[in-house]
């Protein structure tokens, strides 16, 4: 579902009035204060198959469920299956490797799978509900950017432009395992690191794209200002992109998000796209104080995140939200 959609639907729900919640459908998960010392973080996310391989299908499933957790400042410690299956049209031993990705997942990033639901469906669709704990002080929330912030990606852009790709035959074996390997990639060791820093606000990028995720994170007084040339890309994405490998969900990104957004004329449609690009476990996005930044961003490239970058500076609202330009360089314009 593209982010109008979501906003539309969301409209129909109740305010939330709940003593003890701390965040809930402004955010990435739902928290809620057991005491001064402790509160629950609870997430779900299920998708349909982005690779072939069950096993690889249910692990990247399950990182990308994992990934609320992370950007709220949580840790996980259990977590509950979401199963659809057409049990009359595929084997068994498919929907086997799928939960065995899932659980492998799961054990990597130190918790267990310990029951959830399933149902008979026309598709397979399988992901988690996440529970994690917290101290409530040290929650992290998708709000919460200050002027002069800089912005750090932990992950390359790309993934929905080469699973379409895939999906559709432009490219083979060696695409699908660069993807593959990104999207398993857990947010664990860049959550690990953001846990020591003075993190403002942080988010996952995911099917909303960068500049989908990004536009959550900033309230009426605020805009940002994204260097295109520090963004990091998957390199397999220009190739693609020439024979239209474009999602329907970018497409839908692209025209929900597309006049809050101000380009520099020589960013081409195509460069533009891969900002749109509806990504699967993809990476945290933080905005942290300037100060500490390329310290922050030392210490996530000892731990050997996918991606560790400055792309972008938050600055007071200006007549666009979000603008993207090349060449803004290492000082902090702000």
């Amino acid at each position: 579902m593209g982010p109008e959609d979501l906003s539309i639907l969301l409209s129909y729900l109740p305010k939330q009035n709940v003593p003890g919640l701390l965040s809930g459908l402004d955010d990435d998960a739902a928290t809620y204060s057991i005491n001064e010392n402790l509160a629950i973080v609870q997430t779900l996310d299920f998708i349909t198959p982005v690779v072939d391989d069950p096993f690889s299908f249910g692990a990247i499933a399950a990182a990308n469920a994992i990934s609320d957790i992370y950007a709220m400042g949580a840790k996980p410690i259990f977590a509950l299956n979401i199963v659809s299956f057409p049990i009359k049209t595929m084997p068994m031993e498919t929907l086997g490797a799928i939960l065995a990705g899932g659980a492998a997942k799961a054990a990597e990033a130190g918790f267990s799978i310990v029951g959830g639901h399933s149902v008979d469906d026309a598709s397979p669709k399988y992901g988690l509900s996440v529970t994690g704990l917290v101290h409530p002080q040290k929650l992290i929330r998708k709000s919460g950017a200050l002027v002069g912030d800089a912005l750090i990606l932990t992950k390359p852009l790309g993934t929905g432009i080469l699973a379409t790709g895939i999906d559709s035959g432009i490219v083979g074996d060696e695409v699908e395992a660069a993807l593959t390997a990104v999207m398993l990639e857990l947010n664990l060791k860049a959550a690990q690191v953001m846990q020591t820093f003075p993190v403002h606000a942080c988010t996952d990028v995911s099917g909303f794209g960068l500049l989908g995720h990004l536009s959550e994170m900033l309230n009426p007084d605020l805009s940002v200002m994204l260097d295109y040339d520090k963004l990091p890309i998957l390199p397999q994405v220009w190739d693609i992109l020439k024979y239209g490998g474009v999602s329907s969900g970018t497409h839908s990104n692209a025209r929900y998000l597309g006049d809050q957004v101000h380009w520099e004329e020589k960013i081409t449609l195509l460069e533009q796209m891969v900002l749109f690009d509806a990504q699967t476990s993809g990476g945290l996005l933080m905005a942290v104080p300037a100060e500490v930044a390329n310290l922050l961003i030392s210490e996530l490239t000892l731990a050997k995140t996918l991606a560790a970058n400055i792309i972008g500076y938050v600055c007071k609202r200006s007549d666009f939200p979000i603008k993207v330009r090349r060449g803004l360089g290492n000082e902090n314009p702000f």
